[in-house]
């Protein structure tokens, strides 16, 4: 007796075949992925833009996901793939030059995504500011194994399967990119035997940075740099030296009878401020924010932004009155 054969029912993705599905398997990934991208790029917004494209991508590929690999690392694939072409269209804009595109990441967006604590860079390190400029002299893959092994401690073999290359070829990478790093960044508490500031220490020192800063007290805020301070002004301006930072602030900042108040806020896990400043009207307007890296109980490193898409993604106010 011959019977009619079934038809063939195709199986469902393994990652379901609704958005539905889809979000709810991959949404616990998303902030991870967003840090990822951040350390790949240095900003925020490319950040997000990646993170973006890269669900999309995995959206529209979610059929060729297999088991072989876990949804984690393949979303990193895919992550990570979507920055370097990020990092390409950068390099046919002529205007964009490395560092260009650093900018602060607010606290809350961090959350708990962390390095792992096996890591060479701790959580801290691996998203301040100096770390992620340095990272962006790096040519691109080299900079994604630097990132997966020594910020992730991805094992090379897992690298080599995500950027599809040998482990002796990323062990190559990560060998020349440790190099370029150790030349580049100066981590501010590793060098001449410095430690971290104990908390209270830091936080008494911070107190003085603020107090200088809104009684216009230049020589108080020179006091608290270290010697080879930098301040940075993206994209173009860069200041090296107590004495310069000092001439720097006596004739551009300071002066006028402008008025100044520092707002605290979270950035980068490190001290972070709005600058408001104003002249007899009544009035602070909004004018920066500054990113401030510590070396032991001293300021390193000034980092100032403009970006006026920064204030709403801190949530900060245009004004406050004077």
């Amino acid at each position: 007796m011959i019977t009619e054969r079934e038809p063939h029912q195709p199986e469902p993705p393994i990652l379901g075949d609704s958005a539905e599905e889809f979000g709810r398997r991959t949404s616990p990934f998303r902030r991870e992925l967003l840090i990822h991208a951040y350390r790949m790029l240095g900003s925020i917004d490319d950040a997000e833009d990646a993170v973006q494209e890269a669900l999309t991508r995995a959206w529209r590929g979610r059929g060729t996901f297999q088991r072989s690999i876990s949804l984690r690392g393949w979303l990193y694939r895919i992550t990570t793939n979507a920055c370097l072409d990020i990092i390409e269209r950068r390099k046919r804009t002529p205007s964009l030059t490395h560092g260009d595109g650093i900018g602060p990441i607010p606290d809350d967006v961090l959350g708990d995504a962390s390095a792992e604590p096996e890591a060479r860079y701790d959580a801290h390190e691996s998203v301040s500011l100096a770390f992620l400029t340095a990272l962006q002299v790096l040519p691109p893959r080299q900079r994604a194994v630097l990132i997966l092994r020594d910020v992730l401690a991805w094992q090379a073999i897992e690298v080599g399967q995500l950027l599809e290359v040998s482990v002796p070829a990323v062990n190559s990478a990560l060998h020349r990119a440790r190099r370029t790093i150790a030349r580049r960044y100066d981590p501010p508490n590793r060098s001449a035997g410095r430690l971290p500031a104990a908390p209270s220490r830091l936080r008494a020192m911070l107190e003085r940075y603020v107090r200088a800063w809104e009684a216009a007290d230049v020589a108080g805020l020179v006091a608290l740099l270290r010697e080879d301070a930098v301040v940075s002004m993206p994209p173009a301006v860069l200041i090296r030296g107590r004495l310069a930072i000092e001439a720097f602030l006596s004739g551009s900042v300071f002066g006028g009878g402008v008025r100044i108040r520092l707002v605290p806020i979270g950035a980068n896990r490190t001290p972070a401020f709005a600058l408001y400043s104003g002249v007899g009207d009544g009035v602070l307007r909004l004018y920066a924010m500054l990113v401030v890296e510590t070396s032991g109980a001293s300021v390193a490193h000034m980092s100032v932004f403009t970006d006026p898409r920064l204030p709403a993604r801190f949530g900060l106010a245009g004004e406050l009155p004077a």
